[in-house]
């Protein structure tokens, strides 16, 4: 989210409307939950860093970053005590703790005025 600069408190003061800034990347996960609606997601014991490893390994780092964001956010949850059933976790067999990445209600909200303004063709 990014503030409006009157008054420095984004959120309190409804001056910027609340705005929200999506990256590019962003964005392209959000339509990918859209068309899913269930991501599997995993994170080792005791570190809270979100492991999503669907586009390899060497983007890891990089959905970590964007998983982050999105939850921060408020577009999509994390739920670590719901792991995907029946689904393929071979992935994520060394990781302790397996859960599923959803669209929060506000995620799905975003997503349709994103398609609605054409920013998701």
């Amino acid at each position: 989210m990014s503030g409006c600069g009157n008054c420095g408190n984004c959120g309190n003061c409804s001056g910027c409307g609340g705005s929200l800034e999506l990256t590019g990347q962003e964005m392209d996960f959000l339509r990918l939950l859209g068309q899913v609606a269930f991501l599997p997601v995993a994170r080792k014991q005791g570190d809270l860093t979100p492991v999503y490893l669907e586009d390899g390994p060497e983007k890891q780092e990089e959905a970590a970053i964007v998983l982050q964001l999105l939850e921060k956010k408020g577009l999509v949850s994390l739920d670590y005590d719901q792991p995907l059933q029946g689904a393929s976790q071979q992935r994520y067999q060394s990781y302790p703790i397996q859960g599923s990445i959803a669209l929060t209600h506000r995620g799905q909200q975003v997503l349709e005025l994103l398609e609605y303004q054409g920013y998701m063709e």
